[in-house]
This record gives structure tokens, sequence and C-alpha cells, in this order.
């Protein structure tokens, strides 16, 4: 099986499949992130897949085309040379109206650059996590065709192809130099099936996918350190935007162990609210302010049916997720069981989200956006709820299973959400707030975190009032604000954390104490080191890296460790949740959005700072007259 990092992606704005480095496609959902699978044996090797590899053994060198989310796999068996192709075909609005397109398509080109290759190709789709039993039948020159339930599936490919008596579609060839094959995959749901002629055509859709990533990522506004990781980056936060409704998915799989062979395995393919401000501020700070107003109005429009109150998390149209539960047929990525679908911290409450949410908006109106006077009465209906609850308890930002406390990333998101209010209301963007209820409880919550929340033992920021417990999250507070870097409580709350979550080489845990223990969870063995339960968090070792940038500590320091986090991307620049500190292996959902915005926020940070600006800008505006179609409105 392949490891975690051995698989690339490739995507369309709506779904998004994994690609082993064997040429294997392990994981897609279709027709949307969150729609059971379709390939599945990252998680059950019985749960489907599409190879396309030597017969021979080989070896493999891989890379994203420059500045797009085609991914090219070069096999070398020693004998010969093979390139393979991968791409889901995207195009502009002006393409669209031209070409008539399939609903999905998943095309592969397999070349042969050198000597000969003799190829296998297998086609083995198991619908709905391999659970559901469906036929593929043969289509005469359209191929092979199956229906999943969901939709229709057609496979279609340039050599000939045969239905075994296991009811996969299986083909040999030995290819030349020069020779070339097309496989294409199209599934239709909403309509009949578009199928498009194999050959120019499908080379005209790997040009037309080529020119619109380059065309997208060209609009990248970033010349700072590490610019090759942060446009792969972005491209990667684009793969997960679901563009019909402009949210961002956590990342587009299920159930990627945080730990090999435990429990730890969770449902990503969701949108939670606790990324907006961070992943707004990502794509602001790039340029791409189409996709940070889509995500802002996805935001205001998913809040809509539960205002004031806000849910933890949504689906791609802002509906509540299916409730969770286990696949307890599948044998789970290399053991690690259950495999879930859906995600229970849906029914939580993280008071936190206030603050991510309102934040976002912020970020959107410094970069010029302007709201409505609907979505007014929204973020003040908001500031009033966080005003009546921000005391009470709550799960938190890691979303724990042991029940509710009280935590100070809470109440520092709560200060946030009045602060930026506050902000907002000076500038007449949010007109007719409570000002003073706000001023007077921002202050409070201001009293409350710097009185009960500073541990004078550990000279320390603590993630529980009154604790002596530490989380990475606490370097955020001088990401919002809330605290100024270089302070001397934030300068020794960031040595009691990379003293005590340190994972070496700059590498941190999110805290120490696993706040997830499940039923099914083995104990340690008696004389086992406490350890976290889980591999280094990529997006706190990112938020070290920016809190040196802030402020915290001087550029060089902040430089060389980006630098070195950079290091733990896979090959084609990839990262998931987690890092392994021992072998630098990934661990956790693949891609995972979060990763990638700490990144590329580090790398705002740090190219204000080595260029002498303000690292956080924080002004916002003046209120401006706008026309109905420039508003962000509910």
């Amino acid at each position: 099986m392949n490891a975690i990092q051995d698989y690339g992606a490739i995507g369309d704005g709506r779904s998004a499949a994994l690609v082993g480095r064997d040429g294997s496609i392990d994981w897609l959902c279709w027709p949307r992130f969150d729609s059971p699978s379709i390939f599945g044996a990252i998680l059950d090797s019985s749960a489907g897949r599409w190879r396309i590899a030597p017969v021979a053994p080989f070896r493999t060198e891989r890379h994203y085309i420059k500045d797009t989310n085609v991914l090219q796999t070069r096999f070398d068996t020693g004998d010969g040379v093979m390139v393979l192709t991968d791409l889901m075909p995207v195009a502009s609005e002006e393409e669209k109206d031209r070409v008539l397109m399939p609903e999905r398509e998943i095309l592969r080109l397999v070349e042969c650059e050198r000597g000969e290759v003799e190829v296998d190709i297998l086609f083995d789709p198991r619908p709905a996590y391999g659970l559901r039993h469906s036929r593929i039948h043969r289509a005469g020159k359209l191929g092979f065709r199956m229906e999943t339930g969901a939709g229709l599936l057609v496979l279609r490919c340039d050599l000939p192809l045969e239905l075994t008596a296991e009811g996969r579609v299986w083909g040999r060839v030995r290819l030349s130099p020069g020779d070339a094959v097309l496989a294409s995959l199209i599934f239709a749901a909403d309509g009949p099936a578009v199928l498009p002629p194999l050959g120019e055509w499908s080379l005209a859709a790997v040009a037309r996918t080529v020119n619109w990533w380059q065309s997208w990522a060209s609009g990248a506004r970033y010349d700072g350190p590490g610019r090759d990781m942060v446009i792969r980056s972005a491209l990667a936060l684009r793969l997960m935007v679901y563009a019909p409704s402009g949210a961002v998915v956590a990342a587009p799989t299920t159930s990627l162990p945080e730990r090999i062979g435990g429990p730890l395995n969770w449902d990503y393919r969701f949108c939670w609210l606790r990324d907006a401000s961070l992943t707004v501020r990502a794509l602001t700070g790039l340029g791409y302010m189409d996709e940070a107003q889509a995500f802002v109005h996805w935001l205001l429009h998913a809040t809509r049916l539960t205002h004031p109150e806000l849910r933890v998390l949504y689906d791609v149209h802002g509906n509540k997720p299916p409730a969770e539960r286990t696949l307890d047929r599948l044998a789970g990525y290399r053991g690690s069981r259950p495999v879930r679908i859906g995600n229970l911290a849906a029914e939580q409450r993280q008071l936190d989200v206030y603050g991510e949410v309102i934040d976002a908006v912020t970020h959107f109106v410094r970069e010029g956006g302007s709201l409505d006077r609907e979505t007014e009465g929204v973020l003040r209906g908001w500031g009033e709820y966080v005003c009546r609850h921000w005391e009470e308890p709550d799960e938190g930002i890691w979303e724990p299973r042991t029940g509710r406390t009280t935590h100070t990333h809470s109440r520092v998101l709560a200060w946030v959400a009045l602060d930026r209010l506050l902000q907002l209301h000076a500038k007449d963007h949010v007109r007719w707030a409570p000002a003073a209820y706000f001023e007077k409880n921002r202050e409070a919550i201001r009293r409350a975190v710097e009185a009960r929340a500073w541990n004078p033992s550990l000279q320390s920021y603590v993630a529980e009032p009154d604790g002596d417990r530490l989380d990475a999250t606490l370097l955020l507070l001088a990401w919002y604000g809330f605290e100024a870097a270089d302070s001397e409580r934030m300068r020794q709350t960031y040595r009691r954390i990379r003293d005590r979550l340190g994972a070496g080489d700059g590498l941190l845990y999110r805290y120490l104490s696993d706040v997830r223990p499940l039923p099914d969870e083995p104990p340690a063995d008696e004389g086992e080191p406490s350890s976290p339960g889980e591999a280094a968090f990529g997006i706190c070792s990112f938020w070290a890296a920016e809190y040196l940038a802030l402020g915290g500590g001087t550029a060089e320091e902040a430089q060389n460790l980006f630098e070195r986090l950079c290091g733990y991307a896979n090959d084609v620049g990839l990262f998931a949740e987690e890092i392994d500190p021992s072998s630098g292996a990934a661990l956790g959902n693949f891609p995972q959005a979060f990763t990638h915005v700490g990144l590329i926020n580090a790398a705002l940070s740090l190219a204000r700072r080595l260029e002498g600006e303000t690292p956080m800008p924080r002004q916002v505006p003046e209120r401006r007259e706008e026309s109905e179609a420039e508003q962000v409105r509910v």
C-alpha cells in the first residue's frame, strides 16, 4: 500500500482524486467531495482502484506541470520510460460556452518516451465505499458503463480492453517511443452523458486545463521567500474549493489516520468555520479576491438557518452534514479503524467560530470588500450572542470528545469578534451596533484572559484559565492582535511552547495530553513515556514560524524555520494534517487545507517583515458606497 505522502491530488473544483506513485487512483468521490467513494483502495484493498503502470518493476519520479494541478508520473523500468499524465479537465466560462464538456471527467494520458514499456490497465470501481454491488457492462464503441446509484460511469480507452470474469476491466499493451494511450472516465448524474471523442479533443482538454491552472496561478500577488511552495499551496487550496458555492473543505479524504493502526480517523470532507479567518487572510493576501468573496458569501449563507448560533461545520452547500457512522466492513488505511463518514463535531459547540467568521469578514473588508445592510444585521446579532455567552464552556478548536470546558483560545476569539465589530462599526461597515455594550464585554474578556489564562509559575499563557496545560493555539494571540508578538508574555509563552511541545527540527505538537480518548483506544503499555498520541501538527508548526515573523523573533529565525518546515512537504509539494517527527511521514487526511493555509500565511507575514512593512495590516478602510453586485450579502 502507498504511504500517504506517496499520493498526489488532482481535481476540478467539485471533487478530487488521489493518485499514487504506482499509477493507481485509490480515492475518488463523485459527484462532489463528500459523496460516497468510487475508488476507495486507500481505505481497503477491496474498495476499488484504477491503476495504469508498467508490468515490469519500475522507479518513479513525479511533478505537477508548472503552476498547475496536472500531475505527471515518470516510470523507468530500465528497458524503457513512460510518462503518465493525470488530470480532471477544467475550462474558463468562455470555453464552456463554446465546448460541450462532460459533467465530471478524469483523463489519463500514457506516453512512451524511450525504449519499450509493457503497460497494464486495471479498472475496478467499487461504488459506495466498496459496499454497493454494481456490474460493469460492455457498451460497444462507447467503452464500458456502470450505474453507481448516484449516476453513470463510462470508461473509454483507445486500446482494446476486456471485461474479466471477476467483473473488472483489464488490458495490456506494449508501447514504443512515440506511442500514446488515452483513457477517459466520465460521470453523469444530471443528464445524458457527454462523451467527447478521444484523440485530439482529449489533448485539447489537457491543454485547456494546463492553461486554466497557469492563468489562475499567475494571479498570485506574491514574490517573497519560498514562492514555489506558496504557489503550490495556493493551488492545493484551490483544489479544495467547491466552486459552485465557494466553500473550502478541510481535506478531500476521510479516515486517513493520525496514528497508524489507531482509531483517530475522521471525515474531513466538510467545511469548518474555525478555518475561516486564516483561509480568507491567505486568499486575500495572495490577491485571490474572487475566491475570498465567494468563501465569505458561503460563510454568511451557510449560517443563515441557525443565526445567531453557529454550527462547527457544514457541508459544501451550507447544510448540516450527515450523522457520523462507521463503515465496519472496511479494513482502514493500514488497519487503522474505524473508517468514519460524517463527523460528530457537527454536534459540538465551539465559541471560537464567532471570532473566526467575523475576522474573516474583516479581512475581506480590509481588502476592499463591502457588506450589505442585511449582513450588517447578521454581524450585529453575532456580536450580541458573543456578549451573552463568552463565559460559557465549549468543546474548543480541537474538538475533544470528553465534554466541555473553558478554553483560552475560545475566549480570545470572543475578544476578536467584538474587537473586529468595533473596528467595522467605527468605519461605518456595521452601523447601528451597540458599541458601548460590545466594548464593555471586549474589555471584560481581556481582563479575564490576562488574569486567569496567564500562569505565573510557568511564566506562560495556558490553554485553560487557571490551568497549566500548553496548547499551540496560544501562538495565535499575536496573530489576532490580542498581544504583541514581541511582548515579554508572548516571548515567554513561545519559549514554553517550544520547550514542551517541540517535536524536533522546528516541528510542534498541538498539545501534549491526548484529549480525545475513545472507548476502543488500547491503553498505553506500562512504562511507556508520555506522548501526545499523535504526530506533530502541520499548521501549528507554521504558526510558530509566523509568530517569529510577526516580531517574536528575528526575520532570519523566521525564515530559517519556515524553510525547514517547507522541507516536510512530499515530492510534489503537498502536506497532510500531521508529520511524523521520527520519519517525516505524512499522517492524517491528505492533502490538508489547514496546513497549506498555515504555510501561505507564514510566508505572507515573513515577506512583509523582510520588506520592512507591518507583518499583519489591521487598518479597516472607510466605508464606500457599492453597487448591489459588489456587496457581500446573506
